[in-house]
């Protein structure tokens, strides 16, 4: 207050008007009411208010008043420069302190407005009050009763019981308490109290066990006779202390809570205001309340994202000055003479796609999806090709030594081929494609020959795992960068890949096929190019879910494609997000099955703890026919081609997930001959077994994706904190039809007002400017 009427005299009226009233808005910040916010380790106590006066009365049981403001103050009066007063420290609130700022700091909660944002991860609905004789065992109630007696017991766990007898004129109830001594004698007895939780029938009578309790005329009740918040929490921070903190802050700086989403979008997609909707997130009246609060919130968590990715697609398709990249018909026809097969109609049109980007003057910024062994490889040699015929250089980053190898003997292959080193030097006028390997294993002689290869322009195409992002690879003309599984790698390290050139083009591929929802959001700036035709003569995969009774039959039929000069891979179970664990359980099934299984047959072994050298060998090994069965953990996952594996046991597949089965049962069915996936499962869950009807059904990986997005949520799809989205804290990215009304009020907002410049949405971009960045995939 002596900060805002600091220097008054000398303000004109204007100025000496808005000092009065931010002054009288600092005053009334200093009242505290005696209903204050408690601290954590006064929770086994109810309040100032009930330690003041002595025993009430017992009187009539009343339904209680709707809550009364808590108020809480800051402590101290500097003024807010901010103005809302929610970029105000945490510790400043009553009752917080250094101990316990340093308990929510634990949480995220630095200020009043991190606490407002620390939604409860579930409310228990205590709203419905019941009189005794309507109580049955087994149902969570409210009740208002009159304390009648109140006694002690000690447990043999050293422990005190309390035991209280109170009811209402309809009967009486037992309610019990453990380490709650403040509830002993004249403290309670005799006063009307609210009490919500689980009714047991124990030795023949009713008994709510550890309810919790409120005095009836407190007024301002929280922890029950409502729908009641339960938060995210830390040692040393019990629920009621963080409701009565929570419920003071939305108090005092509830109504200074700005809105940013203009009114007439609010009326048109019938959205509850900002305050509003913080408030009922955290203590609604009524289940509507709370699912229109949520609904407002994730709205905008969505909706920030929408807008990132329109506005950067929109500032994308109007950027120039990209290498002009053409693939010429007659190179094209060199690389169709230079594969062994016929091209899919899906691959013809994709290449086509990608030509055009290419040859467009914009960076082209595409996302190829196609599902596993349908030819992808085919199509970034096409890319590289056009790359390295146009005078340019093109590097591909690979998540995996065993990926990257296997595509620089594809790719190397394909453009070694003699129509298209022929097409290339009448393009060029020298011979080529050249193309080299760099991963981790590669020796220094050959990794200082890519290097110098890279930077005289000798070199066209660099293929590698991370290897390739390190400074000492400067590229002298990138025109192309391709990143192969691309939610494998960060946001940094897709980045750092397009740094090395001046407006590269960027091709990612995925042999996870994204749903379409994911597609708007995470990928929502990229074109798409789907290859949805499998190779011609590829026969569907035979898929069979058997339990554990059946595991020898299942061996059975290994030793008999064996036998008939095939091989076999068998997947250990996923134990734990634990490559060291994982790596364990294969190495003990490995021993069991050629100890016990197959003694007299050759088994390999393969897992992430591995070095690379013997991990190389081994694959070298299995795919030259040496061994005949692997035995391996989802290292094989991805980039293992062996086309005379036909058969794919996994253990404890109910374990994985339907795009992670997708994707180990692809590793199979890459020949000519029929393939087989046999799925072990032990559990009787029924999602599990829901998931794996589900594998057996399709081979389609789009609709397994659209499925296991459903089921389990978007994790499969993104990686680990791979995404560069933000977290979210209500929205979820498997809600299809929120992800697809959020993208059209931002695809509305855009194209009406790009970069939001109008008035009425001034607020808006103020708000979207101080959220963190988001960065997707381009």
């Amino acid at each position: 207050m002596s900060d805002a009427l600091r220097e008054y005299r000398e303000r004109d009226a204007t100025a000496r008007e808005r000092a009065i009233s931010e002054a009288i808005t600092a005053l009334g910040g200093l009242g505290v009411s005696s209903n204050a916010v408690v601290a954590p380790d006064a929770e086994a106590s109810v309040g100032a208010a009930d330690r003041a006066g002595a025993p009430a009365k017992a009187a009539p049981a009343r339904r209680p008043a709707k809550p009364r403001a808590r108020t809480v103050a800051p402590i101290t009066t500097r003024h807010d420069q901010a103005g809302s007063g929610l970029a105000i420290p945490v510790q400043r609130l009553r009752n917080v302190g250094p101990y316990n700022a340093r308990r929510l700091e634990k949480l995220g909660i630095l200020t009043v407005e991190d606490l407002l944002r620390h939604l409860p991860v579930r409310h228990i609905d205590y709203s419905q009050l019941r009189k005794v004789a309507e109580l049955r065992p087994g149902e969570i109630v409210t009740v208002i009763l009159s304390i009648w007696d109140v006694s002690a017991t000690p447990t043999r766990r050293g422990l005190t019981r309390i035991q209280a007898i109170a009811g209402d004129e309809t009967g009486t109830v037992v309610a019990s308490w453990f380490r709650r001594r403040d509830f002993l004698g004249n403290r309670v007895r005799g006063r009307q109290v609210v009490l919500s939780g689980r009714i047991e029938a124990r030795q023949g009578r009713l008994e709510i066990v550890d309810p919790e309790i409120e005095f009836l005329e407190q007024a301002d009740l929280l922890n029950t006779a409502r729908l009641v918040p339960v938060y995210p929490s830390t040692e040393g921070l019990t629920q009621r202390w963080l409701r009565a903190l929570v419920n003071a802050a939305i108090e005092m700086f509830g109504d200074r809570i700005g809105e940013h989403i203009p009114a007439s979008v609010l009326a048109r997609e019938n959205l509850i205001g900002l305050r509003q909707a913080v408030r009922a997130a955290h203590f609604p009246e009524t289940l509507d309340a709370l699912a229109a609060a949520r609904r407002r919130l994730g709205f905008d968590e969505l909706l920030r994202i929408q807008i990132a990715v329109v506005e950067r697609r929109r500032a994308r398709l109007a950027e120039r000055g990209a290498p002009e990249l053409r693939l010429d018909e007659a190179v094209k026809l060199a690389l169709a003479e230079s594969v062994p097969y016929a091209l899919t109609g899906a691959q013809r049109r994709v290449i086509d796609e990608i030509a055009t980007d290419l040859a467009s003057g914009r960076p082209m910024a595409r996302l190829l999806q196609g599902d596993v062994g349908s030819g992808k490889t085919i199509v970034a040699a096409a890319a590289i090709l056009a790359t390295a015929t146009s005078g340019y250089q093109a590097i591909l980053m690979a998540p995996t030594e065993i990926l990257a190898e296997q595509h620089g003997r594809s790719i190397a292959g394909v453009l070694s081929a003699e129509p298209v080193r022929q097409a290339f030097l009448a393009a060029r006028g020298r011979p080529g494609p050249e193309t080299r390997v760099l991963i981790g294993a590669t020796t220094k002689k050959k990794r200082d020959e890519a290097y110098a290869g890279l930077a005289s322009g000798a070199i066209d195409a660099l293929i590698g795992t991370h290897a390739v992002i390190q400074e000492t690879v400067i590229p002298s003309r990138l025109g192309l960068a391709i990143v192969d599984e691309q939610h494998r790698f960060g946001v940094v390290q897709r980045g750092a890949l397009r740094e090395k050139g001046t407006r590269p083009h960027l091709l990612v591929m995925t042999a996870t096929p994204i749903p379409r929802t994911l597609a708007q959001t995470v990928y929502g700036d990229l074109d798409v190019s789907i290859i949805d035709e499998m190779p011609i003569g590829r026969r569907p995969i035979k898929t069979r879910t058997i339990d554990g009774t059946q595991r020898l039959d299942a061996y059975a039929f290994a030793r008999q494609e064996i036998e008939r000069g095939r091989q076999a891979y068998v997947v250990c179970p996923l134990v734990a997000e634990s490559e060291k664990v994982e790596a364990a359980s294969a190495i003990a099934e490995f021993d069991r099955l050629r100890r016990d299984v197959f003694p007299d047959l050759r088994l390999g072994l393969l897992h992430g703890r591995i070095k690379t050298a013997e991990k190389d060998a081994t694959m070298a090994a299995f795919r030259d026919g040496e061994i005949q069965i692997l035995v391996a953990t989802t290292v094989i996952e991805v980039g293992v081609d062996v086309p005379n594996a036909s058969l794919m046991i996994i253990e404890a597949a109910d374990r994985f997930g339907l795009a992670q089965l997708h994707q180990l049962r692809g590793r199979v069915g890459r020949g000519a001959e029929q393939s087989y996936c046999i799925l072990i499962s032990e559990t009787r869950s029924p999602d599990a077994e829901e998931r794996l009807r589900v594998i057996a059904s399709t081979t389609d990986g789009f609709a397994l994706a659209e499925e296991d997005l459903r089921l389990r949520g978007p994790g499969e799809f993104l990686g680990t904190r791979q995404s560069g989205l933000p977290e979210l804290r209500v929205a979820s990215l498997s809600d299809t039809a929120a992800i697809s009304w959020t993208r059209r009020v931002a695809d509305e907002m855009i194209a009406d007002d790009p970069g939001l410049m109008r008035p009425d949405h001034r607020a808006l971009a103020g708000w979207l400017a101080s959220q963190t960045a988001i960065t997707t995939i381009a």
